[in-house]
């Protein structure tokens, strides 16, 4: 199989078929909390996305360069946290600058990107699979592209949701919940589709 076949396969593996946050369970905190309203989901994912992919690209060469080498490659948690809290505070000020009205919809869960389990989970699994840079490259994408895709199409159910007849007892989170799992479901049915 030639590279790039395998990267853009790797990358609709990450994101499909081992979708970050409706096969393994990162990131569900922002998932539940901004998914009502698309552009404040569609936004968070980008966001995500944005300290994902950049947290995957600067925390390889930190990591099997400089930690590895040193012999103090059980810093990498705190590394990564240090990394990806520097990333969130650049995005934050990006946000704030040119879209106030944004920033303040996001709310604390723009800042709580810095301890979302999906932007640590990348990086760490990218170290303990040991993966070279092109696979860890290729989760980073295909995971940043899972996470935008889940969210935004949860954001777009739990709008339609809000005019729908719903009982009760399910308004709100509840239904939300029923419908998380009934995408994870879904997704789930995709696995196996791609082997690397």
């Amino acid at each position: 199989m030639n590279v790039f076949v395998g990267f853009i396969l790797a990358i609709l593996s990450y994101s499909l078929m081992n979708n970050v946050v409706l096969v393994r369970f990162y990131g569900i905190c922002s998932f539940i909390g901004v998914g009502n309203k698309i552009k404040s989901a569609a936004c968070m994912g980008a966001a995500v996305s944005f300290v994902i992919i950049l947290a995957t690209v600067i925390c390889f060469p930190i990591y099997n360069y400089v930690l590895v080498p040193a012999g103090v490659s059980y810093l990498d948690t705190i590394t990564f946290i240090l990394v990806i809290a520097c990333l969130v505070m650049v995005v934050g000020l990006f946000i704030k600058r040119f879209s106030p009205s944004l920033y303040r919809a996001l709310g604390i869960y723009l800042p709580l990107i810095t301890t979302n389990c999906a932007v640590l989970g990348v990086v760490s699994e990218n170290t303990a699979s040991q993966f070279d840079f092109l696979t860890s490259l290729a989760n980073g994408i295909g995971t940043s592209l899972g996470y935008l895709l889940t969210i935004v199409l949860f954001a777009a159910i739990r709008v339609r949701l809000e005019g729908a007849n719903t009982p009760k007892a399910f308004k709100g989170v509840p239904i939300a919940l029923v419908v998380a799992s009934l995408m994870a479901i879904a997704f789930m049915g995709l696995s196996g589709m791609i082997t690397l």
